[in-house]
């Protein structure tokens, strides 16, 4: 197998040979003199050659220094240049972020208000995708992934964005017909909209700061995978559920859902933040998590941010 080049000597070959000096050399690389000395050393035994002749008053390349000293610039100037480009993208909003969404969320939040970071961002792009799926992050290329619900993947670099608040909705003629519930388990009597992407959907968990928690087992004749897709039975008064008032803010405020038990608290689904494993996010996907914490901070359906 072949040996691996010696990148850093070589580098600091071409910074002695620039300035004519192991002192000037380590003076503008950092490093102490007989570290450069050393490395030059070093890379003149493994190619069996002289690249520096050394007086006490100067130094000058031999033939194979001349011949080498070209490459060995152009091994110091791309080492510069790469770290030059990763430190700027870790400081400057700019270049494509990938991100992967639940569609519910997705469609009709996210969005939303991705039109208006990008006006804030003109430097930065965007590439959603809305998938219910877990993809992988790093098979797949994506920079940031939202989902809701616990999140095992404990191998990401991972936030809670906030946590949906979640009434129990229905249309006012449903609850004409079948009763305002004044305690949770009166649902359990009631037909029930029923999420199957959760996992335990047909039992609610509630809690009240008086009188404790409650858990409700339900049943219905809807069944369906995605929160928008919900509220046409709903407003239609086929069943009640317990939806995230995110997706029904519109229905609730003209009065053609409402909700009931406002005195107890669904366990909220919080939706987290994912990116690739590893300390620094790039400053197109740190600027895009801070604008989504404070644009969600403003909802009044979104409790507990955190980012």
């Amino acid at each position: 197998m072949p040996q691996l080049p010696d990148f850093e000597a070589w580098a600091i070959f071409a910074k002695v040979a620039e300035k004519g000096s192991f002192s000037q050399a380590a003076e503008e690389l950092g490093l102490a003199k007989t570290t450069v000395s050393k490395a030059v050393t070093r890379l003149e035994e493994r190619m069996r050659t002289t690249l520096l002749h050394r007086t006490t008053r100067q130094l000058s390349l031999t033939e194979s220094g001349r011949l080498s000293l070209e490459r060995a610039m152009r091994i110091f100037a791309d080492g510069t240049a790469v770290e030059s480009e990763i430190l700027e993208e870790a400081a400057v909003p700019r270049g494509l972020v990938r991100i992967a969404s639940t569609i519910a969320f997705g469609s009709d939040q996210l969005a939303r208000v991705l039109p208006d970071f990008m006006q804030r961002y003109p430097e930065v792009d965007i590439d959603l995708c809305l998938t219910d799926d877990r993809v992988d992050l790093v098979a797949s290329g994506f920079d940031v992934a939202l989902r809701v619900g616990p999140v095992a993947d404990s191998s990401m670099r991972i936030s809670r964005l906030f946590s949906f608040r979640v009434p129990v909705v229905g249309a006012p003629a449903f609850f004409d017909r079948h009763g305002r519930p004044e305690h949770p388990t009166a649902l359990a009597k009631m037909p029930a909209v029923i999420f199957t992407h959760i996992i335990g959907a047909d039992v609610w968990h509630f809690s009240h700061p008086k009188h404790g928690n409650c858990d409700v087992e339900v049943d219905g004749r809807v069944r369906v995978n995605n929160g928008i897709a919900a509220v046409p039975a709903l407003v239609a008064g086929i069943g009640m559920t317990a939806l995230p008032e995110a997706y029904a803010t519109r229905e609730l405020a003209d009065g053609r859902l409402e909700a009931v038990l406002t005195e107890w608290t669904v366990a909220a689904p919080p939706l987290h933040v994912l990116t690739p494993p590893g300390k620094a996010r790039p400053a197109r996907v740190r600027v895009l998590i801070e604008y989504l914490r404070q644009h969600f901070a403003a909802q009044p359906w979104a409790v507990g941010i955190e980012v």
